[in-house]
């Protein structure tokens, strides 16, 4: 028996909304994954939930011409990330104003200093929160989502150029502030 694609689970959930639980097996553990990373443990389980509860929602706009459903949730995943890291700074900011006593670490930098205790050194960190939101959101997905660069175009909503240009100058200048600039290979 031939599985289904991602497209016709979708279609069949319309109807049947217990079918959806098929897209949300197949990919539950790469989102968790991939928001794990960019967030922490932490906070993943709630956006994950989030994720698939939107994707639900969503379901019926879905585009029935795409088989498969992981760059639309990866692109999910991606905007509510961005959403939790503004809300966060602007309640960070708040608090700042207050002149209440300083805040708890938030998750970013809790973040980054997990990925700064498991690097080489603080560099790494260093040179991602150093890139533009939009680059560093391609160069993550490629990285920790693998996925490759259509899929990346797909889930942001850019086009695939985009994607190839956010990726260069994101690589670019990772390897610029990881003291690596003075390489001469060039990335697709």
């Amino acid at each position: 028996m031939v599985e289904a694609d991602d497209a016709e689970i979708i279609r069949r959930s319309i109807d049947d909304p217990e079918q959806f639980a098929g897209v949300f097996d197949r990919y539950v553990e790469q989102i968790h994954r991939y928001v794990a990373r960019r967030l922490g443990v932490q906070v993943a389980d709630d956006i994950v939930a989030e994720t698939f509860l939107t994707a639900f929602r969503c379901r019926a706009s879905y585009d029935h011409a795409q088989p498969l459903a992981r760059p639309w949730l990866y692109g999910i995943a991606t905007n509510l990330i961005a959403k939790q890291r503004r809300a966060e700074e602007r309640f960070l900011r708040a608090l700042a104003r207050t002149g209440t006593e300083p805040p708890p670490e938030s998750m970013a930098d809790a973040v980054i200093g997990r990925v700064a205790a498991q690097a080489e050194d603080r560099r790494l960190a260093g040179a991602l929160t150093g890139l533009a939101s939009g680059d560093r959101d391609v160069l993550l997905l490629v990285a920790l989502g693998e996925m490759a660069y259509e899929e990346v175009a797909q889930a942001l909503d850019i086009p695939i150029g985009t994607v190839r240009s956010r990726l260069h100058r994101a690589r670019k200048q990772a390897r610029a502030a990881l003291g690596a600039g003075d390489q001469t290979r060039e990335d697709a």
